[in-house]
């Protein structure tokens, strides 16, 4: 597949996933975080906050393969 349709297909994914991931954390912290002290709120958000770079830098690395088989 080329780098160019590559580079299409993940940005299309990776923005999905973006505002997915951003509306589950919200629903989370509103389900979880209620009562929460300062410190567990700050803690949960800086984990989630980070969380979505994993998947993304995943698909970011996939996005800048180049195609099998070409010499490079």
């Amino acid at each position: 597949m080329p780098v160019r349709i590559k580079k299409l297909i993940g940005t299309l994914i990776i923005i999905m996933f973006l505002v997915v991931y951003c509306l589950a954390v919200m629903v989370l912290a509103v389900n979880i975080l209620p009562d929460a002290n300062a410190w567990i709120q700050t803690i949960f958000y800086m984990f989630f906050g980070l969380l979505w770079v994993v998947p993304v830098g995943a698909l970011i690395t996939w996005m800048q393969r180049p195609p099998e088989g070409a010499n490079g």
